[in-house]
């Protein structure tokens, strides 16, 4: 294959590859999951302890500590404000993990460009995929507390992954832009690291967006993280319906993002040979 030659960047080629590769991304995620553990006494195990962990710290800090109350209404224990800012952080870590790793996705992977014939656009579905992975033991430890303490789960937390859908999207369609930016670009990766972390206390995260002055709230709505997390709170704490009307125009909105990431990337990827 020549590195030079086009490569198709419509949204319909973004799934046609998607799907034609879809056992290639398995077996890399599945590889790059369990490596990151490799070596380790407890392996794969600490993937499931981590998120456990940072949900004692969360209790303690925020309910033992600081004694916050979210004011959700009714009785609220300690443990469920930490419930429910746990969930903020999910799906925070799902965007943070991706934007993160986007830039160095083709500068660690030098040989697939060089030496492999080998579809590129797929190392962000393999990030995503690890991202995802992450976020859902991260899911099974909240409805395991949810569950010891409350002793029961509301039903729409079988939703959450359509809520999670205009993020997977949006996620990707930045990641592409910054794997192939990061390669003409190298400074890139610490401006996302600076990027996530200012986003994590710009989203509603710590605080309900009722907490903020009317005249800021509309500000917070402009970031895509925020319909996200009180959408994903309603379906796996609350126990009440998602607003599908504001989800449907997320998902369209995170399709733009994916499909105009992906253009970008396809169109700049015939350089990438030339610069490594």
């Amino acid at each position: 294959m020549n590195p030079h030659q086009a490569h198709p960047a419509t949204p319909v080629a973004m799934f046609t590859s998607l799907w034609r590769n879809r056992r290639l991304i398995g077996q890399m995620t599945r590889r790059e999951v369990v490596g990151r553990y490799r070596g380790s006494v407890m392996g794969l195990a600490w993937s499931f302890f981590n998120p456990v962990l940072m949900l004692f710290v969360y209790t303690f800090v925020f309910s033992v500590v600081f004694k916050a109350r979210w004011g959700a209404g009714g009785e609220e224990s300690r443990v469920d404000f930490a419930i429910i800012l746990f969930v903020g952080m999910i799906v925070h870590g799902l965007f943070a993990e991706c934007i993160n790793r986007a830039p160095g996705l083709i500068l660690s992977n030098v040989n697939y460009v060089k030496k492999v014939v080998f579809p590129l656009e797929i190392l962000p579905w393999v990030a995503m995929g690890s991202a995802l992975f992450y976020s859902l033991v991260s899911t099974v430890v909240l409805l395991l507390a949810q569950l010891i303490i409350n002793q029961s789960l509301p039903w729409t937390s079988v939703l959450f992954p359509l809520v999670l859908l205009p993020l997977v999207f949006a996620g990707m369609g930045f990641a592409w832009f910054l794997a192939a930016l990061g390669v003409y670009v190298r400074d890139i990766g610490q401006v996302t690291g600076i990027f996530t972390t200012v986003l994590l206390f710009l989203s509603p995260v710590f605080y309900p967006v009722s907490a903020l002055p009317e005249e800021y709230r509309g500000l917070l709505q402009l970031n895509p993280l925020t319909l996200i997390i009180e959408e994903s709170r309603k379906v796996l704490v609350f126990g009440s319906l998602p607003d599908w009307p504001s989800l449907g125009i997320g998902l369209l909105a995170g399709l733009a993002i994916a499909a105009a990431g992906f253009w970008w990337f396809q169109k700049t990827r015939k350089g990438f040979a030339d610069v490594l």
